[in-house]
């Protein structure tokens, strides 16, 4: 489909420039359609729906996310994102005093959180490896992380694409080298369905999240989570119901009264990913976010992080040094929505100011040439004033 045509099959503003799907992704026309569809099904009877077709239908479409995903049916369940996965998971280990959990710099912020007070409660430890923003290859990532593993490890969370600095962290490689070191590895992969293939049994990790709702179209409200059948008996959901003494999936499919609407719609948005062109879709993007941040840290004198072969439909891009409030990235972030209708995530990490960009079916590099514009305005433009003054 054509970058230019595949925007009517979306319901985004068309006065915006949307460059942010990698946030809260975006929904095409059919799966809200389809999402509808189930709304209605479930109000025309929901004592039946809940109490006879939801239990097989959760089983059922947990059989689409294998063939999407790689594995078995048995080994995935539903949540509504990566970072209840997350906690589910840091609640259901046995921390003791002195434990480690192990973690990098660029780990998500609310998964962070939840660790930091995972580890606090129980008088754990968190350790956290510093992971450079600008690798030059994988090597840098897996030797930083080795290199804080140590006896007392009891779990290593990493990141498949990262949020703030949109690298391909190689899991494969430090999986394998935490499976040496005894180390159970747990996965968010929020950003990688739908934005990169994925077999994820083949990758060798303990449990494994990722979002739906991002890059592969489903609405919001879709996540999943692997589990290897070893690590299934301890494994359970942040709320505790009916079917926690029922095993790993009865404990996941029913945490009480809930929408599953966004669950039913795995396959269909599955299915709009390869209308969208699949695998071809997924190369395009990431050509796309490719060129235009070479064009961006042209424009802006500014780095992106990692090379190229470790980035997908995402780039982040370093604007400016010396900017470690939150606040003031939030400002710089509403201006280019308010003043310019560019909708794109501005943060500060590492010290510096951030900028990220996505590129999806419905973007073209014309969006892309007015960010630069923009962001030459607000953000260079001051960065350029402060250096006058300051030579005065």
């Amino acid at each position: 489909m054509e970058r230019e045509s595949a925007r009517r099959a979306f319901e985004l503003d068309p006065h915006l420039i949307h460059l942010n799907h990698g946030s809260y992704g975006a929904v095409p026309r059919e799966v809200r359609v389809e999402q509808d569809r189930w709304r209605t099904r479930i109000e025309k009877n929901p004592t039946g729906f809940f109490q006879e077709e939801y239990p097989p239908l959760m089983r059922a479409m947990a059989q689409h996310v294998a063939r999407r995903l790689g594995g078995d049916a048995s080994d995935w369940v539903f949540c509504e994102n990566a970072t209840s996965a997350a906690n589910g998971v840091l609640q259901s280990l046995d921390l003791k005093a002195g434990d480690e959990l192990l973690t990098t710099s660029h780990a998500y912020g609310a998964v962070m959180k939840a660790m930091v007070l995972n580890a606090s409660r129980r008088a754990a430890i968190l350790t956290v490896a510093e992971v450079p923003a600008f690798p030059a290859a994988e090597d840098e990532v897996v030797s930083a992380i080795v290199a804080r593993m140590s006896p007392r490890t009891r779990l290593l969370v990493i990141d498949h694409i990262t949020s703030a600095t949109a690298l391909i962290f190689p899991v494969r490689r430090i999986a394998e080298a935490a499976g040496a070191a005894g180390v159970p590895i747990f996965v968010d992969g929020a950003h990688a369905p739908g934005q990169i293939a994925l077999d994820v049994p083949s990758l060798g990790v303990d449990w494994y999240t990722g979002n739906a709702h991002k890059w592969l179209f489903a609405p919001r409200g879709c996540g999943v989570l692997w589990t290897h059948p070893a690590r299934q008996a301890m494994t359970r959901p942040v709320v505790l119901s009916h079917g926690t003494d029922q095993g790993y999936t009865a404990a996941f499919d029913w945490i009480g009264t809930r929408d599953p609407s966004p669950w039913f719609c795995f396959e269909t948005a599955a299915l709009a990913h390869d209308a969208f062109g699949g695998a071809a879709l997924m190369a395009g993007n990431r050509r796309l976010a490719d060129e235009v941040a070479g064009e961006l840290s042209a424009e802006l004198d500014a780095r992106i992080a990692g090379p190229s072969a470790m980035r997908g439909s995402m780039a982040a891009l370093r604007l400016m040094e010396g900017c470690e409030d939150p606040e003031k990235a939030a400002a710089y972030r509403r201006r280019l929505a308010s003043e310019h209708r560019i909708m794109v995530p501005v943060y500060a990490f590492a010290g510096a100011l951030w900028l990220r960009i996505s590129a999806q079916i419905y973007n073209v590099p014309g969006d892309y040439r007015g960010l630069a514009r923009a962001c030459r305005e607000l953000v260079l433009g001051e960065a350029g004033s402060r250096r006058s003054a300051l030579s005065l």
